[in-house]
């Protein structure tokens, strides 16, 4: 097989488009010698003559204009990879590996990808759903480019192998069943429910975070039913069997429960984002990070 020389069939190409050999080394800022030697060391490379004599001057041979017919698709497929490359380096292009916890997806996740679908269409967004501490473990190993989870499950700030951004504040609101003598009081506090029973997974983060807010509150919850999933928590509370702390945004419409805010307690849980040190600047994760914090001003709000 010949050897093709991307350098060399460009001076042969300019030379095609500038005519001469001279104006062909004033457009590549080199001498006139060297445009010659380039060339001649390129037709020995392919084994054909690429010039010959006309007159005072040198024009292309039929092997050439062969040669530079075929180049051109060279040519215009690495115009494409350089556009595509700058694209990748600015932050317009690539793909993107995003672990999140359960809620987060359809709050967080679907808004944001949705929205860089029109802002910039060359990022793709894979998401890969996991528990809060496995997102950290999918980014650590590096199975995933940004982790979305709780604050309670994040690596320290002192992790130097991670970079931690902090999203919104979930407020945690009460589910009550719609004829629970509190379901309409004129203000509730969390305090006010110590003696019911509670509904809440029996371990992970969820345990730890009904746990902790009733406890800050003064009491320690009565584990009534244990559920990890929000469509049985919620069904059971319509049933009366209890009562549970919900984050506002995993909060599903149930005509038979009451969805109370706690205006005094005001329990809430960290959103963060984090991903390996450095990939947040200037690279599609950059993106995809502008468009969670924006999902999650809108979600805030």
């Amino acid at each position: 097989m010949a050897e093709w020389d991307i350098r060399k069939l460009h001076i042969l190409r300019t030379l095609r488009e500038r005519g001469t050999v001279t104006a062909t080394a004033e457009a590549l800022r080199m001498t006139p010698s060297a445009v010659s030697q380039q060339l001649t060391n390129l037709s020995k490379q392919l084994g054909v003559p690429l010039l010959e004599a006309h007159g005072r001057r040198v024009r292309l041979t039929d092997a050439a204009r062969l040669v530079l017919r075929h180049a051109e698709a060279v040519f215009e497929q690495l115009e494409r990879a350089d556009a595509e490359l700058a694209a990748y380096v600015h932050g317009e292009a690539g793909e993107v590996r995003v672990g999140a916890f359960s809620t987060a997806v359809p709050a967080l996740v679907v808004p944001a990808v949705t929205a860089l679908r029109a802002t910039h269409p060359g990022i793709t967004v894979r998401v890969r759903e996991a528990e809060a501490q496995e997102a950290y473990e999918l980014l650590a190993t590096g199975e995933t480019d940004l982790a979305l989870s709780l604050a309670a499950q994040a690596p320290t700030a002192a992790d130097a192998r991670f970079t931690r951004l902090p999203l919104f504040a979930d407020p945690l609101d009460v589910a009550l069943p719609h004829d629970h003598r509190l379901a309409g009081a004129a203000e509730l506090r969390l305090a006010d429910l110590a003696g019911e029973p509670w509904i809440f997974g029996g371990s992970g983060p969820w345990s730890d975070i009904t746990r902790g807010a009733c406890e800050a509150a003064g009491f320690r919850p009565h584990q009534g039913h244990a559920a990890a999933g929000w469509t049985a928590i919620l069904a059971m509370v319509e049933a009366g069997m209890g009562v549970a702390l919900v984050p506002r945004m995993a909060a599903e419409r149930r005509e038979g429960v009451v969805m109370r805010e706690l205006r005094r307690d005001r329990p809430v849980r960290h959103v963060v984002a984090a991903v390996r040190r450095g990939a947040e600047e200037g690279t599609a994760a950059a993106r995809v990070l502008a468009a969670l914090r924006t999902a999650a001003g809108r979600t805030g709000g």
